[in-house]
This record gives structure tokens, C-alpha cells and sequence, in this order.
């Protein structure tokens, strides 16, 4: 060689690792991107495909003041056997028919009409027998960003909803009676079993059952309730997916 000096291949390799790491953080980014942008074209169709659901199943109802509905169960079942009743909470989003099956898994992503659906729909505790003798009876649903399903239940926790005694009625319509429910606790509790209970061995058990569900509550809304009383019991996830917004209420006997 002319002036002895070798040739220095180092810079070149750098570079070329530099540009490697380039290409593999863009391409992250990018696989990032697609996955995110399938979840929320599947989140839209979900919530799109469940509010034409409900448009169509709103046409089977016939409403009166104050949620006293009258409802083509005939027609409800028809579409889905596992219909069992009507829920209408006052000054939100929930007014849907309330389905049940053998477990509280199937119904967490799939719809009225049965396809497949992230939203989910309504359901009962499957261990609600509807034969008299269910001391709670339980309905889920998700709480979805976009307000359906139990998507507005975040209201229960706000003055402007509980103070207002028409929306602390709940109305839950069955083939063969309609029923209300007075609110007694509402509340934001971390993910747990004990207020999913559905029987009782005794009375006494269950009047403190009932009363820590009122001591939790963010309000006391001076209801009595005794040993021979039902409750109704609505829960979603609450501002995390460990959390539960709960609302419990008592059966109005007329």
C-alpha cells in the first residue's frame, strides 16, 4: 500500500447495526399500530352490531310512564330462548331485555342473537333459579366506553343520579309480572365474591349480609329492609377491571 495506513471498516459496521435497529423499532411500531387499529374497528363493529340489536328488539316493547312496560316476550323469545326479563334503570343507557344461561361466561362476549361480540350482552347469575326462593337475584354486563350495556351504571355513583327518586326505582319487567326494586347501596368496591351471593342458610345471615351491603354504600338512603325481603343486585367493572361498580335494591311489595 501506498502510505502503509490500513483501511478502517469499524464506521461501516456501526452504521449498519444503527439502521438494523432503526428498521426493527419502525417495524414495532408499525405491527403496534395494525393490532391496535383491528381492536377498535372490532370494538366499533361490536358496539355498532349491538345498537342495531337493540333498535330492532326496542320495537317488541310498548312503554309507559316511569318504565312500566309491556313486553312481546312471545316475539323476545323467539329470537333468544334464554330471554328472561326486562331491565329499565331511570336516567341511563340500561333498558334491555336480561338473559340467562348455564354459566356467567357465555354472555360476556357474545350477543342477544348469539354471534360472537366483544360487548356482551345482560345476563343473569346462573345461579338465579327464579322459583321464589333466590334471596339476590344478579345481572351483569359490561361497562362499555361508548354507554351501552352497563356503560352509564357510573352514574349510580353521582349525586345527580341518586338524588333524584325516580331513578332509584328499577324497574325489571318478567313475562308474567312486573317488578320493582327501591336502590338501599350503591358503591365502587375492588373485584370480589361476597355481594354475588344468591342464597342464604338462615335469616340471620342474610340480614347481615344486607347490612354490610348498606354500610358500604356512598349514601345512606334510610331503607328498611328485613329477613323476608329480595334483593336485586346490578354490577359492572368500575374504573378498572379490578374494581366493581355495585348497585343493590329491594323488591317493592304492593
Amino acid at each position: 500500500m501506498s502510505n502503509g495506513k490500513r483501511l478502517n471498516l469499524k464506521p461501516n459496521k456501526k452504521k449498519k447495526n444503527k439502521t438494523s435497529i432503526y428498521f426493527f423499532i419502525e417495524l414495532f411500531f408499525i405491527i403496534i399500530i395494525i393490532i391496535s387499529s383491528v381492536y377498535i374497528y372490532k370494538w366499533f363493529i361490536d358496539n355498532r352490531n349491538n345498537k342495531i340489536i337493540q333498535n330492532n328488539l326496542s320495537n317488541l316493547v310498548t312503554k309507559g310512564d316511569f318504565g312500566k312496560y309491556n313486553i312481546n316476550f312471545k316475539d323476545l323469545k323467539s329470537q333468544n330462548s334464554d330471554t328472561i326479563a326486562w331491565l329499565k334503570v331511570n336516567n341511563t343507557n340500561i333498558d334491555y331485555p336480561v338473559v340467562k344461561c348455564s354459566d356467567n361466561n357465555y354472555y360476556l362476549n357474545h350477543s342477544f342473537d348469539k354471534t360472537k361480540n366483544n360487548a356482551g350482552w345482560i345476563f343473569f347469575d346462573y345461579k338465579n333459579k327464579f322459583d321464589g326462593k333466590d334471596k339476590n337475584i344478579i345481572i351483569y354486563g359490561h361497562n362499555r366506553k361508548d354507554g351501552t350495556m352497563f356503560g352509564s351504571a357510573k352514574k349510580f355513583l353521582t349525586p345527580e343520579w341518586y338524588d333524584n327518586s325516580d331513578n332509584r326505582i328499577i324497574y325489571l319487567v318478567f313475562e308474567n309480572q312486573n317488578v320493582e326494586y327501591e336502590v338501599f347501596s350503591v358503591y365502587q368496591i375492588e373485584n370480589e365474591d361476597y355481594y354475588i351471593r344468591t342464597s342464604f342458610n338462615d335469616s340471620s345471615s342474610f340480614e347481615n349480609f344486607v347490612l354490610n351491603l348498606k354500610n358500604r354504600s356512598i349514601k345512606d338512603f334510610n331503607v328498611n329492609i328485613t329477613k323476608d325481603c329480595q334483593i336485586l343486585t346490578l354490577s359492572t367493572c368500575g374504573s378498572t377491571s379490578k374494581t366493581r361498580i355495585v348497585l343493590h335494591a329491594i323488591k317493592l311489595v304492593k
